[in-house]
């Protein structure tokens, strides 16, 4: 794995900087260099927002996702606005629960994960579809181990929501195929 570089979008509210800070922290555990940053609108929830995290085994020169290898949606605005960042060969994973059209892209992979319904309907909380988009990346996109994800949501969620998280994890990771 040389340069790796991950984009996750929704809107405020969804969880996306989190999965971001877990991401990176998955890739940590995992012995590799990263780098996380964030961005989102002046709204603290239903504002366009955006994690983005480089994973590589060399050092990080430069910081920020230029052409994404993977980009994470969770709603229709955010792969509206961000599909064209993906480099030709990159994978989308989309949340198809909240996204119901897919701009055409040629020589992309697309994911459908239903996050939204996994979490509200199987788990009973629909906040954690965050986390079962992490267990469909971790599956898919074969950046950082499961066992480095697992110790990373634990360490990262708030306390006394572990248990839900990691099974939201599991779901994601369980649904997403390659």
């Amino acid at each position: 794995m040389s340069r790796i570089e991950v984009r996750l979008t929704g809107f405020g509210g969804q969880g996306v900087v989190l999965s971001g800070i877990i991401l990176a922290r998955a890739a940590m555990y995992d012995k590799k260099e990263m780098v996380q940053t964030q961005s989102y609108g002046p709204e603290a929830r239903g504002g366009a927002c955006r994690s983005e995290v480089v994973i590589s085994e060399e050092a990080i020169l430069y910081p920020l996702v230029e052409e994404a290898d993977i980009l994470v949606a969770m709603s229709q605005e955010a792969l509206d606005k961000h599909i064209d960042s993906i480099k030709k060969g990159g994978t989308l994973i989309i949340d198809s629960d909240t996204i119901s059209r897919v701009p055409e892209k040629i020589g992309i992979k697309v994911n459908k994960v239903p996050a939204t319904s996994i979490a509200s309907e199987k788990l009973g909380k629909g906040i954690v579809a965050n986390i079962v988009m992490l267990g469909a990346l971790t599956n898919l996109a074969d950046i950082v181990s499961k066992e480095a994800m697992e110790k990373a949501v634990k360490e990262s969620v708030p306390q006394g929501t572990e248990a839900i998280n990691l099974k939201a994890l599991e779901e994601g990771y369980l649904c997403a195929q390659k």
